[in-house]
């Protein structure tokens, strides 16, 4: 079990990768493949490294298991090629 820090601060980078998160999550984005024009914005702002490039169809993927559904991907979308749709469970 891992150690919890003094105000639970994270000194470790990355780390996001290590645990599924995407339960948490109320809304989740959805990718409207027509739009984007594989600038990498999502890809360089995904604060949870839950958003892979595929180099060879140009795309990016979410990775729902990791995505907490911040919306940050959608915001900093230019293309509006990302929209943000309430999480049905």
């Amino acid at each position: 079990m891992a150690k919890i820090t003094t105000g639970a601060i994270n000194y470790v980078a990355g780390s996001s990768r290590n645990y599924k998160t995407g339960s948490w999550r109320s809304m989740k984005p959805i990718f409207h493949e027509d739009k984007c024009k594989f600038c990498k914005q999502c890809y360089e702002f995904c604060p949870d490294s839950a958003i892979t490039l595929d180099e060879t169809k140009k795309k990016a993927v979410v990775d729902y298991n990791y995505c907490k559904g911040c919306g940050i991907c959608a915001k900093e979308c230019k293309f509006d090629a990302i929209t943000m749709e309430e999480e049905v469970k």
